[in-house]
Parts: C-alpha cells; sequence; structure tokens
C-alpha cells in the first residue's frame, strides 16, 4: 500500500488551520500552532501533509544533527564540520508520542562510559530529528509538564542542552513546533498555551455539502492513495512554489510605524500580559504580507495576526471561552488612520486566506467553503449545552418568587420523585481556596496537589536502579564504589566504577489527584441564595484542581438517586459547564450519592491505580430518601461512608448548612468519612487555616472508642 500523505491542498474547509501552518512554513520565527478541536477534524492530517510543502534540506553527509553544509554548528557533537557541499534530503516531520520520556525527547547520555571512561556517549533524540523540520505533538495536554517545558524551551532557544553530572551535550534544535489537543481532555497551563506562536479552534462544518465532500475526497483516497496525491499534484506544486516565493520575500516586507501601534493597542486593549504577544503579531502580519506577495503590512494583516495570536493568550480565568471580540478588535485598529495604500481586490475570488487559491474545488464541491474556521469555536453555545435564560436567577437574596425555599418559584414536577424540579442557577463569585491534599506519599502523575516521588522534585535519597539509569546520586554511588577499590586493583587517583555500584536518585515532588465531586442537588439545597453559594464553592474547588493538574468527576444525587454528571476528566472546563446547568428539586438520596462514588473510584482504580483520590462531599448531610435501597435513610447513608473510609479514600465535607439552628449532620458524616467537615465559609483560603494538618487528627477522633460513641449519640 503507498504511503503517499493525504494531500495539503485537497483538505476541504479549515481555511484557519491551514493558513497558520503555511504562515509558520514561511516564517518559522512565527513560533509554530496549537490547534484546539474536536475530534475527528483533520487536525492531523493537514500537520502530516505540510511536510511535502517544505523545501528540501540541504546537510552535512552522516550528520546525526543535520547541520546546514554552508553554516554548519560549532559545537555539534558529530562535529567540527568544514564548510562545504553536502546533500539533501526532504524536510522532516517527526512525531512525539504522548508516552515518550525525556530520554526519548532531547537524546540520553550513557552515564557509566561517562564516568567509568570519561566517554560523552551520546545518543540524539527526537529533538535533534526534528532540526529544521517539522515536531508535532498530538494531544500535547496530555504530556507531562516537564516535557512540555523542555519542548517550549528548545523550540525558544533553538538548541537543545541534555546535562548529567556535569557532563553536558548542545546542540542545534529549530523546528516548526505543531501541537493539537481536544480541549475535552483537558487544558494546557496559560504559561504554556503563551509559548505557542498561533491558535486555531477548528470544528466540523455544519454544511451538509461540505460534509459530503469530505467523505467524498477521504473514500477516494483511501482507495487509491497514490492516483489520489497525483490528481492533486499539481496544486501541491502550486502551494509549495508559493511558500517558497513568500520566503524568498520575507526579508523585504517593511512593518510601518503605523502597523506597530496598532499591534501595541490591540494587545494592550485585549490586557495581554508580557511582550510575546506582540513580538508574534509582527512577525504574522509580515508573514501575511509576503503571503499575500506584498512588502507592505496592511491593516488587514494585523486584524489576520491578532485572530491567530491573541485569542490563547487572553484568556484571564481557565473557565473562560477562548476567542477575541472582533468589534472591539475592529475599534481598535480603526483608531489609527490609514497612511497604507488600499489593498486592490484580487480577482481570484474571495478565498484569499487559503494555501494556494486552489479554485473552486478547494472548500467543496461548490468552492463555497462554508462558514469561516474562526467562526468554528463560537459554537460551544450549541444544542449540547443551552445557555439558561437569566431571568430572575440571580443570587440576590428576595429579588425572585423563588428566593426562598425548594418549593416555590418556577417549578417542573421532578420525575425522580419528591419536590418538583428547580432551573438551574448561576453560581456566585469564585474564590480561592485552601489546598486540601491527600496523605502519605503516593506515586501518580505530577501536578501540584499531594507529595509523590516523582521523576522531578528535590532529592531525598538513592535506590538501585530500575532499568534504565536516568539521575545520578553521586555520593551514594561513590559511597557504594569505595569499599571495593583495593579489589579491583585501583591505581593512580582514579575512582573504578562499575554498574552495580551506581546509584538512581530518589526525588519527592507533588502529584495531581482525582478529585471527585459528590454534590447535593436535593430539594433542601435549592434555595437560589444557597445553591449559589454551593455552586461558587465547587467552582473555586475545580479552579484549584485545575491549577494543581488534578482529573475531576462529578457525581450529582436527587430525587430517586444519583447520577454521574461527568466521568473522571482533565477538562475541569466541562465540569465547570455541567455544574453550571445542575438543576435541583427532590428528595436527599445521600446513600446513593455515596454507594456511586464508590463505584466510580473502583473503576478508575483499576484504570490508573497510582492516581489517588480525594473525594469532595458538598451537602447538608440531611439524608431523607433511601434511593431505593431500602432501609433507614440516614443509617444507609452511615454505613456507605464507613464502607469508603475502610477502603482508604481520603474525603472532605463541605457543610452547607446555614440558618440560627443547624443540625450538624454533615459533621456526622465527615466522622463516618474519616474526614474533616468544613463550612461553606471556611473553605477560603483565609479561614481554612490547618483543615488539611487536622486530617489525619479527625481520623484518629473518628475512629477512636470515644468518636464512635459520639457518633451512636448523634
Amino acid at each position: 500500500m503507498s504511503s503517499a500523505h493525504f494531500p495539503f491542498s485537497a483538505v476541504v474547509g479549515q481555511d484557519d488551520l491551514r493558513l497558520a501552518l503555511l504562515l509558520n512554513a514561511v516564517s518559522p520565527a512565527v513560533g509554530g500552532v496549537l490547534v484546539r478541536g474536536e475530534k475527528g477534524t483533520a487536525k492531523s492530517t493537514a500537520v502530516r501533509a505540510l511536510s511535502a510543502l517544505l523545501p528540501r534540506v540541504d546537510v552535512v553527509p552522516g550528520c546525526r544533527f543535520s547541520c546546514a553544509p554552508a553554516a554548519p554548528d560549532p559545537d555539534c557533537p558529530d562535529g567540527p564540520h568544514e564548510p562545504g557541499p553536502g546533500g539533501d534530503r526532504p524536510a522532516r516531520m517527526v512525531e512525539l508520542p504522548v508516552g515518550a520520556s525525556e530520554d526519548r525527547l532531547v537524546g540520553s547520555l550513557d552515564i557509566e562510559r561517562a564516568l567509568s571512561e570519561g566517554v560523552k556517549a551520546f545518543e540524539p533524540g527526537l529533538l535533534a530529528d526534528a532540526h529544521r523540520g517539522i515536531l508535532y505533538v498530538d494531544e500535547v495536554n496530555l504530556l507531562h509538564d516537564h516535557l512540555v517545558d523542555v519542548l517550549l524551551d528548545a523550540a525558544a532557544m533553538g538548541a537543545s542542552y541534555v546535562e548529567r553530572e556535569g557532563v553536558s551535550v548542545r546542540h542545534a534544535a529549530r523546528f516548526l513546533l505543531v501541537g493539537t489537543m481536544n480541549p475535552e481532555e483537558g487544558e494546557l497551563r496559560p504559561q504554556l498555551l503563551d509559548r505557542f506562536g498561533l491558535t486555531v479552534e477548528v470544528a466540523a462544518s455544519r454544511e451538509p455539502a461540505q460534509r459530503v465532500e469530505v467523505v467524498r475526497r477521504r473514500l477516494a483516497y483511501e482507495d487509491d492513495p497514490a492516483g489520489f496525491a497525483s490528481r492533486w499534484a499539481g496544486d501541491e506544486h502550486d502551494v509549495r512554489a508559493r511558500v517558497v516565493a513568500a520566503r524568498a520575500l520575507l526579508p523585504q516586507v517593511v512593518l510601518g510605524d503605523t502597523s506597530l501601534l496598532r499591534i501595541a493597542a490591540t494587545c494592550a486593549g485585549f490586557e495581554v500580559d508580557g511582550m510575546r504577544a506582540d513580538i508574534v503579531m509582527a512577525r504574522t502580519a509580515t508573514a501575511l504580507a509576503a503571503w499575500a506577495g506584498r512588502t507592505d503590512v496592511l491593516k488587514e494583516d494585523v486584524r489576520q495576526a491578532a485572530l491567530l495570536a491573541l485569542p490563547h493568550r487572553r484568556r484571564r480565568a481557565p473557565f473562560d471561552a477562548p476567542g477575541l471580540d472582533e468589534d472591539k478588535l475592529d475599534r481598535i485598529l480603526d483608531e489609527f488612520p490609514d497612511d497604507e495604500p488600499e489593498p486592490e481586490p484580487e480577482p481570484e475570488g474571495p478565498d484569499d486566506r487559503g494555501p494556494g487559491d486552489e479554485g473552486p474545488d478547494d472548500g467543496g464541491p461548490d468552492g463555497g467553503g462554508g462558514a469561516p474556521q474562526g467562526e468554528g469555536p463560537e459554537a460551544p453555545d450549541s444544542p449540547e449545552a443551552p445557555e439558561t435564560p437569566d431571568t430572575g436567577q440571580t443570587s440576590d437574596a428576595g429579588e425572585g418568587p423563588d428566593a426562598s425555599d425548594a418549593g416555590e418559584g418556577p417549578q417542573s414536577p421532578d420525575p425522580r420523585g419528591g419536590a418538583p424540579e428547580q432551573a438551574a442557577v448561576r453560581a456566585s463569585e469564585p474564590f480561592r481556596t485552601k489546598m486540601l491534599s491527600v496523605p502519605g506519599l503516593g506515586e501518580g502523575a505530577a501536578g501540584r496537589r499531594s507529595r509523590a516521588r516523582t521523576a522531578h522534585g528535590r532529592t531525598t535519597g538513592s535506590q538501585r536502579p530500575r532499568g534504565q539509569l536516568t539521575k545520578l546520586h553521586l555520593a551514594a554511588t561513590v559511597h557504594a564504589a569505595a569499599p571495593h577499590q583495593k579489589a579491583r586493583g585501583r591505581s593512580g587517583r582514579g575512582l573504578v566504577v562499575r554498574k552495580d555500584d551506581l546509584r538512581q536518585a530518589t526525588r519527592e515532588g507533588r502529584e495531581g489527584n482525582l478529585v471527585l465531586f459528590v454534590v447535593d442537588a436535593s430539594g433542601s439545597m435549592a434555595a437560589r441564595q444557597r445553591m449559589s453559594a454551593v455552586k461558587g464553592a465547587v467552582l473555586s474547588l475545580l479552579l484549584d484542581a485545575y491549577q494543581r493538574r488534578d482529573k475531576v468527576g462529578l457525581i450529582t444525587f436527587r430525587g430517586a438517586g444519583a447520577e454521574l454528571a461527568l466521568p473522571p476528566t482533565s477538562s475541569v472546563d466541562a465540569a465547570a459547564a455541567r455544574l453550571e446547568q445542575l438543576p435541583t428539586g427532590g428528595r436527599t438520596p445521600l446513600a446513593s450519592g455515596l454507594l456511586k462514588a464508590r463505584e466510580v473510584l473502583r473503576i478508575e482504580r483499576l484504570r490508573d491505580p497510582s492516581r489517588r483520590p480525594l473525594l469532595v462531599v458538598v451537602t447538608d448531610g440531611r439524608a431523607t430518601s433511601a434511593g431505593g435501597l431500602g432501609g433507614d435513610p440516614r443509617e444507609l447513608a452511615g454505613r456507605g461512608a464507613r464502607l469508603l473510609a475502610a477502603e482508604g479514600v481520603t474525603s472532605v465535607v463541605v457543610d452547607c448548612e446555614s440558618g440560627p439552628v443547624r443540625l450538624g449532620l454533615a459533621g456526622v458524616l465527615a466522622a463516618d468519612l474519616g474526614g474533616p467537615a468544613v463550612s461553606l465559609d471556611g473553605l477560603r483560603a483565609d479561614s481554612l487555616a490547618g483543615l488539611v494538618k487536622n486530617v489525619r487528627t479527625s481520623v484518629e477522633s473518628a475512629r477512636s472508642p470515644q468518636g464512635a460513641g459520639n457518633r451512636r449519640a448523634a
């Protein structure tokens, strides 16, 4: 079967995606592309097809680091190379697997030979392979943070450094970085988002004709890849020639003072932090002018550059929707008078942003191309998540007729039993919470919550290597080798070190946990002011989970039972959206919620045994329904809580009870769970001092004979 890639010019629609990739091909200094979008939107197809459009690369024969013959890297590990003629090869596209190790990414150094023989035995990694080509990271949001940091540092500096115990290797690593991700699987941290030059939101077309053309071309390609590629060879040649011409024209493009003022005013107007956005916009606008065959940057270039370079930089919080207010952008740009000539209309048609003006066949059978790709990401307000009307749903007490209790205001019958269902209310303003953590020392994925043994962190000890040695503990290695020097015939000042002497450093850092929220949505929680505060508290904890790189899940219980509103995921945005839509009403099947949590945690333990859970139960502690289990609701709830405690699940109860008369049932539940209870007000960072330190004390107290007697009395 032919290995021909799907042609770049045959990709249907996705104008912004193709344009962003081509601008980086014209000017790699733009800084790469982050492609965000749902699955099945040609993200990977377009990236893989781009490598065929790049010019061939001239290289020094035999150099593993792709040095250019005319100007070889003076520090190349395979060098030194004398300037002179060389060969050439196609530009590479190197893929970084999600499960790759740091050694696979940056290369590996044989520590044993370096110590015993003084030899720098270096095996290049993927960064060396990608030099002067494309480095493609699919699902970049699933990479460990330390790998993303290494990757982006190399992209920014144009070089990769490998340093181990005083032995260092440096090589050039300049590449076009392209990352793709599905936001439903979790976001990148804002600091990492900022390191990508451009970002593009992609979504599947909703135009039937365009979808038909996508299917038609894909089936034709799968039936005969080589034949399909040959039919598009002419278009591919045209796009490749245009990339080469734009590269040659790029040094001649002039970025005028008016364009610079527009760029600066746009970045300031959208409150973008730092200066990287200004620089990326300037480079992008220049590349746009070169791509259009001009030597002057126009207002249209600045506008397009803003739409590509700013959306991922202006997000002020993880739950803010990406994108720009285009009306505001136009107002900012119009503040500066035009001193450039107006662009002449292009005779080719309306699509002058595509890869090569491929003609009517590029956007579908009729050349319409559907809606501009930039309009796709605005579709989150889709039928899947209709926005709840805001009328009368504020959290101010007494503002609406249903602001007092569960049985008042606009209601609909609850098919699950109990009090009528009420419409969702908006969450109150989130706040900074005190950190909750899981006691002990884990071994889960790197994060920022609980203590864990990690690959990166402070050194706490040493051990024999398990597999390949990654981080040498020098003192422990010397200590292990010292007693054997006489038997090994040591001579002179050297230390004879053998493989059995090597010791691996053990390190302690932080891990991410699975934070499972179990939220009471029953009638007793339905008063608008109360539920708004509850949602605000959960939203605050979600924000904390986002910052600490946790997985999150959401269980709600009301009426006749409990449901898993959101399976454990890395996307806290999805959890926030589900929380916002959460209706209330019905009785309180607390036991069902706890048993549902136990089942979810059991399944997750099988999927990811190393990720430890933190259960956060948000309730007032009332149990008024057995949820179809049979028996006394309160006794069933206590039994479910004690099952979770017996399995070692770390739990925290957020007590939502309010008013002058309080039953203290949430405290009883916390004692059964073996964890602390904290009020909504006490959840704030300035009010929660000592909570985590008291977890063990609370557990010991709850399990003591005196604590058991207190629970029976309650």
